[in-house]
C-alpha cells in the first residue's frame, strides 16, 4: 500500500510525511534523498549535472538502500554527505534530467513492492504512483510557508527577512509548475490539504483521520 503526499517547497512535506508514516506503521520513502544522492556521486566523480546520458548511467549503477534516517549508495553511508548545501544547489539540474527521473522512479517502484510506504515529492500521486491507495497535496498559502522557513532558518542562527525569502520561494514555484518532467501539480484524486494556521501535529493528526477513513471505506 503506497500513501503519496505530493506539494511545493516549504509545504513540509518531508516532516510530515515521516511522522504520518511512524503513526500508520508504514516505511518512509525518502526521495529527496535519491536525487541528493545521484548528486552528491556524480558532483564526486566530476560528471557534468546536465549530461544526461552520464548521469543516468550513474543512477541506473548504483544501489541506493534507505534505512530509517540513513542513506546508503553502493554499501557506504552518506546521509550527511548528501545534505549539503552544495548538493542542495545543484540538485535541481539532476531532477530535470527525465532519463534519471525514470531511472530512480523504477527504483522508487521496486522499493515500495513488499511494504507499505508513505512517500513524498512533486510528482509522486501523477507520475510515480498513479494508483496510490491514497493522494495527498499538501500545501499553505505562500505567506505561510515563507514565515514557515523563516522560522526555521532562525532556529538555526540564519536571519533572512520573509519578503526574501518569499521572492525566492515564488521563483521556485513557478519552475517546479512549469517543468518539463516532474512538474508539480496536484493528481486529480488527490485530496488537497490547506494547513494554513496548523502546526505540524495538527497536520499530522488531520492526514491522518483522512487516511484511516479511505482505508476504512475500501475495507
Amino acid at each position: 500500500m503506497v500513501i503519496t503526499i505530493d506539494g511545493p517547497a516549504g509545504a513540509g512535506k518531508s516532516s510530515v510525511a515521516r511522522k504520518l508514516a511512524q503513526r500508520l506503521g508504514f516505511h518512509f520513502l525518502d526521495t529527496g534523498a535519491m536525487y541528493r544522492t545521484v548528486t552528491h556521486l556524480a558532483m564526486q566523480r566530476g560528471l557534468d549535472l546536465q549530461d544526461s546520458a552520464a548521469v543516468e548511467g550513474l543512477a541506473s549503477g548504483i544501489e541506493i538502500r534507505l534505512e530509517h534516517d540513513r542513506v546508503w549508495a553502493d554499501g557506504c553511508d552518506v546521509s550527511v554527505s548528501i545534505r549539503t548545501p552544495e548538493v542542495t544547489r545543484n540538485i535541481r539540474f539532476v531532477a530535470d534530467l527525465a532519463n534519471v527521473r525514470h531511472v530512480l522512479n523504477r527504483k522508487q517502484r521496486s522499493l515500495v513492492v513488499s511494504n507499505d510506504y508513505v512517500t513524498e515529492g512533486r510528482d509522486q500521486g501523477t507520475e510515480v504512483f498513479p494508483d496510490a491507495t491514497c493522494k495527498i497535496f499538501l500545501t499553505a498559502s505562500p505567506e505561510e510557508r515563507a514565515r514557515r522557513r523563516q522560522r526555521q532558518l532562525s532556529a538555526s542562527g540564519q536571519e533572512v527577512t520573509v519578503e526574501q525569502l518569499l521572492a525566492e520561494q515564488n521563483l521556485r514555484d513557478d519552475q517546479d509548475q512549469s517543468r518539463d518532467v516532474g512538474r508539480l501539480v496536484a493528481a486529480a484524486d488527490a485530496i488537497t490539504v490547506i494547513t494554513d494556521g496548523m502546526d505540524e501535529l495538527q497536520v499530522v493528526d488531520h492526514l491522518e483521520a483522512l487516511v484511516r477513513g479511505k482505508l476504512s471505506r475500501d475495507d
